[in-house]
């Protein structure tokens, strides 16, 4: 069953929305302000966030900028603010969709079946966490969908470490399996060499920790 998380405070939508998000089989979990949302989204995992972007205290545009900012959860702004301005805002900061207020119920749930279709197609040959994303069938690295170009060394060993997210894997595992182009083993200060140039290109992206004296691991 997948999971919604529900960030609103308006009662009446709260009551029809989960009403019938049910009905067509999400489990739907409510928050009703920013603080409640954040501790929520700290201790769950939600196949999908619809978040509206006035809440009592704060603003739903940081919210979003956190979320997407940690995890690949897409996520829908349902909200009366309809101005140009802060529908550009929302999309700009990596909301998957935009809905305005007063919406229709049938065309939002049509929304959130295509949005969870098309993550789920992509989580079968992507590894994506926060705004990185890494093609797996065009051996392709995006940052903020921008293509990133890595050495075939250095797309390898960013590979490993993104199929072993929130696992460390150690320096002597990653030298088991990485070679570099010539056929010659890669040696452990050529890895830490290796390791420097990739973090340069993920930019301000530090989502490569060194676990000091083991190896290395990339968190969900």
């Amino acid at each position: 069953m997948k999971k919604i998380l529900l960030i609103e405070d308006n009662e009446a939508i709260l009551k029809g929305l989960k009403y019938s998000l049910e009905q067509e089989m999400f489990e739907v979990e409510i928050a009703k302000d920013f603080e409640t949302a954040k501790e929520k989204l700290c201790s769950n995992e939600y196949n999908l966030i619809i978040l509206d972007v006035m809440l009592p205290d704060g603003n739903g545009f940081e919210l979003c900028k956190c979320i997407k900012q940690k995890i690949e959860t897409p996520v829908i702004f349902l909200t009366a603010k309809d101005e140009e301005q802060d529908v550009v805002k929302g999309f700009e900061l990596g909301a998957d969709d935009y809905v305005i207020k007063p919406f229709r119920i049938r065309e939002l749930i049509s929304r959130i079946n295509n949005i969870l279709k098309r993550y789920e197609k992509e989580s079968t040959n992507t590894l994506r966490t926060g705004n990185i994303l890494i093609d797996l069938d065009a051996s392709r690295v995006y940052v903020n969908d921008k293509e990133i170009i890595f050495t075939a060394l250095e797309y390898k060993i960013l590979v490993l470490l993104f199929s072993n997210m929130g696992r460390t894997v150690t320096r002597e595992n990653i030298l088991d399996k990485i070679w570099d182009v010539a056929g010659n083993f890669v040696n452990d200060n050529t890895l830490t060499v290796y390791v420097k140039r990739i973090r340069a290109k993920l930019g301000e992206n530090d989502v490569i920790k060194t676990i000091k004296g083991i190896g290395y691991r990339v968190d969900k």
